[in-house]
């Protein structure tokens, strides 16, 4: 028996109308459907495929958020025996992830363990949510020679990346938003900066002066910010 293949599929960041032909090719042809068992992504990137997916078995993967490395390294090895077993039945399976599975995506992590063992893998990209923020805002990302720089806004390097010439990316801001926010202010950078919370799903919301924001953003949200041309 030949063994299956695994498909890093990006789903795109919300709307199903956003799901490149590729991917639902992939999806409607795999046997098994896997997702991250995370929190709020693995029912979102299920509910924007669901139209594809029918019937087929679906392989919930568990993933704590978390940033023990350990913790998240056993999960990703835990995961990807799981699907070398399907692999070795021959079955070919779909890891559903939002947006890309080359931007901050959690199926890489278990794509390139599952390379690493032999096994036939190939990534399926996906509209990134940053894209599709940008499309939101009718805002381009960047022009004539800028520099575009995607940040994890959370992670400690803000301040620094703040400093290079260019349009920024904040992503993964998380329950830090406020904070981020203060600190755009504080570089005197707020005005060229948006926010678009769960971009292409239901409650979009977009906003524009982020200096009316009080309240903590969800897990969907993304911070756009334009160099200052002035």
């Amino acid at each position: 028996m030949s063994k299956g293949k695994l498909y890093g599929v990006g789903v795109g960041p919300g709307n199903p109308e956003l799901l490149t032909v590729k991917a639902v090719r992939v999806i409607q042809e795999s046997d098994v459907v896997a997702v991250p068992r995370a929190g709020a992504g693995e029912q979102a990137a299920l509910a924007i495929a669901a139209e594809y997916i029918g019937d087929k078995p679906v392989l919930h993967c568990d993933m704590p958020m978390t940033r023990d490395r350990a913790a998240r390294d056993a999960s990703h090895d835990r995961a990807a025996d799981t699907i070398c077993a399907l692999l070795d039945e021959g079955k070919t399976v779909a890891f559903l992830t939002l947006g890309d599975p080359s931007v901050y995506s959690t199926c890489w992590y278990v794509h390139r363990r599952v390379a690493a063992r032999g096994y036939a893998v190939e990534m399926v990209p996906g509209v990134p949510s940053f894209c599709a923020a940008a499309a939101a805002l009718g805002r381009a990302l960047c022009e004539d020679d800028e520099m575009l720089h995607i940040i994890p806004a959370s992670h400690g390097a803000l301040d620094a990346a703040l400093d290079l010439p260019g349009g920024k990316v904040l992503m993964k801001a998380g329950k830090a938003i406020l904070e981020v926010r203060d600190r755009l202010a504080a570089r005197g950078v707020l005005q060229n900066a948006a926010l678009v919370e769960r971009c292409g799903m239901k409650g979009e919301r977009i906003v524009s002066e982020l200096d009316t924001l009080d309240d903590p953003t969800g897990y969907f949200s993304i911070i756009l910010v334009k160099e200052d041309k002035a």
